[in-house]
Protein backbone atom coordinates (compact mmCIF):
# COMPACT_ATOMS: atom_id res chain seq x y z
CA UNK A 1 0.00 0.00 0.00
CA UNK A 2 1.68 3.67 -1.41
CA UNK A 3 1.63 5.85 2.01
CA UNK A 4 2.27 9.12 -0.29
CA UNK A 5 0.19 9.75 -2.80
CA UNK A 6 -0.49 12.82 -5.48
CA UNK A 7 -3.80 12.89 -7.56
CA UNK A 8 -3.35 15.06 -10.95
CA UNK A 9 -6.01 16.05 -12.42
CA UNK A 10 -6.91 17.41 -16.08
CA UNK A 11 -10.14 19.34 -15.23
CA UNK A 12 -11.51 19.88 -18.82
CA UNK A 13 -10.31 16.65 -20.54
CA UNK A 14 -12.87 15.08 -22.27
CA UNK A 15 -14.59 18.46 -23.25
CA UNK A 16 -14.30 19.15 -19.37
CA UNK A 17 -16.66 15.91 -17.78
CA UNK A 18 -13.18 15.52 -16.35
CA UNK A 19 -13.92 17.47 -13.40
CA UNK A 20 -17.31 16.64 -12.76
CA UNK A 21 -15.97 12.55 -12.86
CA UNK A 22 -13.56 13.85 -10.08
CA UNK A 23 -16.23 15.49 -7.90
CA UNK A 24 -17.85 11.97 -7.59
CA UNK A 25 -14.58 10.14 -7.27
CA UNK A 26 -13.80 12.41 -4.09
CA UNK A 27 -15.16 9.97 -1.48
CA UNK A 28 -13.17 7.15 -2.85
CA UNK A 29 -10.10 9.42 -1.99
CA UNK A 30 -11.23 10.11 1.15
CA UNK A 31 -10.88 6.35 2.25
CA UNK A 32 -7.36 5.91 1.57
CA UNK A 33 -5.74 5.81 4.57
CA UNK A 34 -2.02 7.62 4.03
CA UNK A 35 -0.79 11.38 2.94
CA UNK A 36 -2.88 12.37 -0.11
CA UNK A 37 -3.30 15.20 -1.91
CA UNK A 38 -4.80 17.01 -5.03
CA UNK A 39 -3.68 18.70 -7.56
CA UNK A 40 -5.37 20.47 -11.00
CA UNK A 41 -3.63 21.25 -13.90
CA UNK A 42 -3.88 24.73 -15.67
CA UNK A 43 -2.01 24.72 -18.70
CA UNK A 44 -0.32 22.79 -21.06
CA UNK A 45 2.55 20.63 -19.72
CA UNK A 46 1.67 21.60 -16.11
CA UNK A 47 0.99 17.78 -15.42
CA UNK A 48 4.68 17.41 -15.87
CA UNK A 49 5.88 20.00 -13.43
CA UNK A 50 3.72 18.63 -11.21
CA UNK A 51 4.50 15.40 -11.60
CA UNK A 52 8.16 15.73 -11.27
CA UNK A 53 7.43 18.07 -8.08
CA UNK A 54 5.82 15.14 -6.29
CA UNK A 55 8.24 12.92 -7.03
CA UNK A 56 11.11 15.29 -4.97
CA UNK A 57 8.99 15.41 -2.66
CA UNK A 58 8.79 11.87 -1.09
CA UNK A 59 5.14 10.66 -3.29
CA UNK A 60 5.56 6.55 -4.07
CA UNK A 61 2.40 6.89 -6.31
CA UNK A 62 1.17 9.38 -8.73
CA UNK A 63 -2.17 8.95 -10.28
CA UNK A 64 -3.36 10.35 -13.49
CA UNK A 65 -6.69 11.55 -13.61
CA UNK A 66 -7.71 12.82 -17.34
CA UNK A 67 -7.06 11.46 -21.00
CA UNK A 68 -3.90 9.80 -22.41
CA UNK A 69 -2.35 13.73 -22.86
CA UNK A 70 -2.18 14.08 -19.23
CA UNK A 71 -0.83 10.39 -18.85
CA UNK A 72 1.93 10.87 -21.32
CA UNK A 73 2.38 14.43 -19.28
CA UNK A 74 2.71 12.47 -15.98
CA UNK A 75 5.35 9.77 -17.50
CA UNK A 76 7.35 12.56 -18.97
CA UNK A 77 7.69 14.21 -15.04
CA UNK A 78 8.16 10.98 -13.85
CA UNK A 79 10.53 10.11 -16.35
CA UNK A 80 12.57 13.51 -15.39
CA UNK A 81 13.47 12.14 -12.07
CA UNK A 82 16.14 9.01 -11.44
CA UNK A 83 14.78 5.57 -11.67
CA UNK A 84 15.69 4.91 -7.87
CA UNK A 85 13.60 7.75 -6.93
CA UNK A 86 10.68 7.28 -9.25
CA UNK A 87 7.21 6.56 -7.63
CA UNK A 88 4.78 4.42 -9.38
CA UNK A 89 2.20 5.66 -12.07
CA UNK A 90 -1.23 5.11 -11.56
CA UNK A 91 -4.02 5.82 -14.21
CA UNK A 92 -7.85 7.00 -13.93
CA UNK A 93 -9.33 7.23 -17.76
CA UNK A 94 -11.57 9.90 -17.88
CA UNK A 95 -10.24 11.24 -21.48
CA UNK A 96 -11.42 10.94 -24.95
CA UNK A 97 -9.07 7.90 -26.82
CA UNK A 98 -8.08 6.41 -23.15
CA UNK A 99 -5.71 4.16 -25.22
CA UNK A 100 -2.67 3.71 -22.33
CA UNK A 101 -5.46 2.64 -19.68
CA UNK A 102 -6.61 -0.03 -22.79
CA UNK A 103 -2.88 -1.33 -22.92
CA UNK A 104 -2.50 -1.84 -19.07
CA UNK A 105 -6.23 -3.74 -18.79
CA UNK A 106 -7.31 -0.87 -16.32
CA UNK A 107 -11.05 -0.20 -16.43
CA UNK A 108 -13.02 2.52 -17.91
CA UNK A 109 -15.24 2.82 -14.65
CA UNK A 110 -13.32 5.82 -12.71
CA UNK A 111 -14.16 4.50 -9.10
CA UNK A 112 -13.23 1.16 -9.76
CA UNK A 113 -9.55 2.42 -11.45
CA UNK A 114 -9.37 4.84 -8.43
CA UNK A 115 -9.56 2.63 -5.78
CA UNK A 116 -7.71 -0.37 -7.92
CA UNK A 117 -4.81 2.38 -8.41
CA UNK A 118 -4.72 3.43 -4.60
CA UNK A 119 -4.27 -0.12 -3.60
CA UNK A 120 -1.55 -0.41 -5.80
CA UNK A 121 -2.07 -4.27 -5.69
CA UNK A 122 -0.58 -5.39 -9.52
CA UNK A 123 2.24 -3.09 -10.48
CA UNK A 124 4.04 -3.96 -13.30
CA UNK A 125 7.28 -2.42 -15.12
CA UNK A 126 6.63 -1.22 -18.80
CA UNK A 127 9.24 0.10 -21.38
CA UNK A 128 8.50 3.33 -22.90
CA UNK A 129 9.86 5.03 -26.21
CA UNK A 130 12.22 8.27 -26.05
CA UNK A 131 11.86 10.59 -29.40
CA UNK A 132 14.93 12.96 -29.93
CA UNK A 133 15.31 15.18 -32.92
CA UNK A 134 18.03 16.24 -35.53
CA UNK A 135 17.72 19.43 -33.21
CA UNK A 136 18.29 17.57 -29.86
CA UNK A 137 14.79 17.96 -28.72
CA UNK A 138 13.56 15.03 -26.76
CA UNK A 139 10.23 13.81 -25.41
CA UNK A 140 9.17 10.21 -24.16
CA UNK A 141 6.02 8.53 -24.78
CA UNK A 142 4.01 5.76 -23.85
CA UNK A 143 1.73 4.45 -26.10
CA UNK A 144 2.10 5.11 -29.50
CA UNK A 145 4.00 7.66 -31.87
CA UNK A 146 2.59 8.79 -35.21
CA UNK A 147 4.65 10.36 -38.25
CA UNK A 148 2.67 11.76 -41.32
CA UNK A 149 -1.12 11.11 -41.72
CA UNK A 150 -1.92 9.72 -38.01
CA UNK A 151 0.00 12.90 -37.09
CA UNK A 152 -2.25 15.53 -38.99
CA UNK A 153 -4.90 13.49 -37.89
CA UNK A 154 -4.16 13.96 -34.48
CA UNK A 155 -3.56 18.02 -35.32
CA UNK A 156 -6.80 18.08 -37.37
CA UNK A 157 -8.79 15.76 -33.91
CA UNK A 158 -7.67 18.81 -31.65
CA UNK A 159 -9.76 21.21 -33.64
CA UNK A 160 -12.72 19.61 -33.54
CA UNK A 161 -15.17 21.24 -30.81
CA UNK A 162 -18.38 19.30 -31.46
CA UNK A 163 -17.54 15.69 -31.50
CA UNK A 164 -15.10 13.47 -28.99
CA UNK A 165 -13.83 10.25 -28.55
CA UNK A 166 -13.74 7.84 -31.57
CA UNK A 167 -15.93 9.73 -33.36
CA UNK A 168 -13.51 12.79 -33.29
CA UNK A 169 -10.98 10.62 -34.43
CA UNK A 170 -12.64 9.08 -37.26
CA UNK A 171 -14.02 12.50 -38.24
CA UNK A 172 -10.26 13.70 -38.37
CA UNK A 173 -9.05 10.39 -40.09
CA UNK A 174 -11.75 11.53 -43.05
CA UNK A 175 -10.51 14.84 -43.07
CA UNK A 176 -6.82 14.06 -43.82
CA UNK A 177 -7.27 11.46 -46.64
CA UNK A 178 -9.35 14.57 -48.55
CA UNK A 179 -7.50 17.39 -47.62
CA UNK A 180 -3.59 15.71 -46.56
CA UNK A 181 -3.36 12.83 -48.53
CA UNK A 182 0.44 13.59 -49.34
CA UNK A 183 3.55 11.12 -49.08
CA UNK A 184 6.91 11.78 -47.83
CA UNK A 185 10.15 9.83 -49.06
CA UNK A 186 11.45 8.02 -45.87
CA UNK A 187 15.08 6.70 -45.88
CA UNK A 188 14.28 4.89 -42.32
CA UNK A 189 17.13 2.68 -40.01
CA UNK A 190 16.59 0.04 -37.46
CA UNK A 191 18.93 -1.95 -35.44
CA UNK A 192 18.34 -4.86 -37.81
CA UNK A 193 17.33 -3.11 -41.24
CA UNK A 194 17.80 -0.16 -43.44
CA UNK A 195 15.59 0.72 -46.48
CA UNK A 196 14.01 3.37 -48.55
CA UNK A 197 10.25 4.24 -49.10
CA UNK A 198 7.27 6.58 -50.01
CA UNK A 199 5.06 6.04 -47.23
CA UNK A 200 2.09 7.97 -46.25
CA UNK A 201 2.45 7.30 -42.22
CA UNK A 202 4.72 5.24 -39.93
CA UNK A 203 3.08 4.63 -36.53
CA UNK A 204 5.73 3.13 -33.67
CA UNK A 205 3.86 1.40 -31.33
CA UNK A 206 4.63 0.29 -27.36
CA UNK A 207 1.17 -0.68 -26.94
CA UNK A 208 -1.45 -1.79 -29.39
CA UNK A 209 -4.69 0.98 -29.88
CA UNK A 210 -4.95 4.90 -30.99
CA UNK A 211 -7.26 7.27 -31.53
CA UNK A 212 -10.29 5.66 -29.37
CA UNK A 213 -10.43 2.66 -31.49
CA UNK A 214 -8.03 2.12 -34.26
CA UNK A 215 -6.19 -1.53 -33.36
CA UNK A 216 -2.75 -0.69 -35.10
CA UNK A 217 -1.09 -3.26 -33.31
CA UNK A 218 -2.88 -5.85 -31.98
CA UNK A 219 0.25 -7.99 -30.60
CA UNK A 220 1.97 -5.18 -28.86
CA UNK A 221 3.02 -5.71 -25.66
CA UNK A 222 4.51 -2.95 -23.43
CA UNK A 223 6.87 -5.20 -21.17
CA UNK A 224 8.91 -7.25 -24.21
CA UNK A 225 11.61 -4.49 -24.71
CA UNK A 226 10.77 -3.97 -28.33
CA UNK A 227 8.46 -1.74 -30.35
CA UNK A 228 6.25 -3.08 -33.62
CA UNK A 229 6.51 -0.46 -36.62
CA UNK A 230 3.38 0.24 -38.71
CA UNK A 231 4.02 1.95 -41.99
CA UNK A 232 1.46 2.30 -44.62
CA UNK A 233 3.40 2.61 -47.98
CA UNK A 234 2.33 5.25 -51.01
CA UNK A 235 -1.45 4.15 -51.61
CA UNK A 236 -4.81 5.92 -53.24
CA UNK A 237 -7.26 7.87 -51.18
CA UNK A 238 -9.82 4.88 -52.06
CA UNK A 239 -7.55 2.45 -50.61
CA UNK A 240 -7.03 4.65 -47.64
CA UNK A 241 -10.92 5.00 -47.13
CA UNK A 242 -10.40 1.23 -47.90
CA UNK A 243 -8.27 0.60 -44.91
CA UNK A 244 -9.91 2.43 -41.96
CA UNK A 245 -12.37 -0.82 -41.27
CA UNK A 246 -8.89 -2.44 -41.02
CA UNK A 247 -7.26 -0.74 -38.86
CA UNK A 248 -10.08 -0.98 -36.40
CA UNK A 249 -10.32 -4.50 -36.65
CA UNK A 250 -6.37 -4.90 -36.57
CA UNK A 251 -6.74 -6.94 -39.92
CA UNK A 252 -4.94 -4.07 -42.14
CA UNK A 253 -1.65 -6.32 -41.64
CA UNK A 254 -2.38 -8.65 -44.61
CA UNK A 255 -2.72 -5.59 -47.51
CA UNK A 256 0.68 -5.47 -48.97
CA UNK A 257 1.03 -2.19 -48.48
CA UNK A 258 1.26 -2.42 -45.04
CA UNK A 259 4.49 -2.68 -43.60
CA UNK A 260 4.96 -4.36 -40.20
CA UNK A 261 8.64 -5.05 -38.05
CA UNK A 262 10.11 -5.20 -34.35
CA UNK A 263 12.07 -2.75 -33.37
CA UNK A 264 14.33 -1.06 -30.56
CA UNK A 265 15.95 1.78 -32.43
CA UNK A 266 15.28 3.50 -35.35
CA UNK A 267 15.92 6.45 -37.12
CA UNK A 268 13.76 8.20 -39.86
CA UNK A 269 15.16 10.69 -42.03
CA UNK A 270 12.67 12.33 -44.25
CA UNK A 271 12.58 15.16 -47.82
CA UNK A 272 10.46 17.42 -46.38
CA UNK A 273 9.00 18.53 -42.80
CA UNK A 274 8.02 15.31 -40.42
CA UNK A 275 4.73 16.05 -38.08
CA UNK A 276 4.96 14.19 -35.45
CA UNK A 277 2.65 13.21 -32.56
CA UNK A 278 3.83 11.76 -29.54
CA UNK A 279 0.49 9.65 -27.36
CA UNK A 280 -1.69 11.80 -29.20
CA UNK A 281 0.24 15.37 -28.29
CA UNK A 282 1.30 17.27 -31.13
CA UNK A 283 5.26 17.44 -31.24
CA UNK A 284 5.72 18.87 -34.77
CA UNK A 285 3.03 20.45 -36.44
CA UNK A 286 2.59 22.63 -39.74
CA UNK A 287 5.34 24.69 -40.59
CA UNK A 288 8.14 21.97 -38.45
CA UNK A 289 11.53 22.34 -39.85
CA UNK A 290 12.13 19.04 -38.62
CA UNK A 291 13.24 16.12 -40.95
CA UNK A 292 14.76 13.67 -38.50
CA UNK A 293 13.85 11.47 -36.09
CA UNK A 294 14.92 8.84 -33.80
CA UNK A 295 12.87 6.66 -31.41
CA UNK A 296 14.48 4.28 -28.84
CA UNK A 297 13.30 1.88 -26.56
CA UNK A 298 13.73 2.59 -22.70
CA UNK A 299 13.11 -0.84 -21.08
CA UNK A 300 11.43 -1.33 -17.99
CA UNK A 301 11.65 2.43 -16.95
CA UNK A 302 8.40 3.23 -15.50
CA UNK A 303 6.27 0.89 -13.07
CA UNK A 304 2.50 1.34 -13.26
CA UNK A 305 -0.61 -0.07 -11.77
CA UNK A 306 -1.93 -2.11 -13.93
CA UNK A 307 -5.38 -3.71 -14.17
Amino acid sequence: MPRKVKLILNPIADMGRAWRVANDLRPVAQEFQGELTWSGTVYPTHAIEIAKQAAEDGCDLVIALGGDGTVHEVMNGLMQVPAERRPVMGVVPIGSGNDFAYAAGITQKSARALDHALKAENIQTMDVGLLTDEHGRKEYFDNTLGIGFDAVVTIRSHQLLIVKGFLMYLTAVIQTIVLNHDPMRLNIETDSDKWETSALMATLCNGPREGGGFMMSPQSQTNDGVFEYVIVNKVSRGTMFRLIPEFMKGTHARFKQISMGKFKKMTLTSDRPLYIHADGEVFTSFGSNVKKATIEVVPNALKVVKG
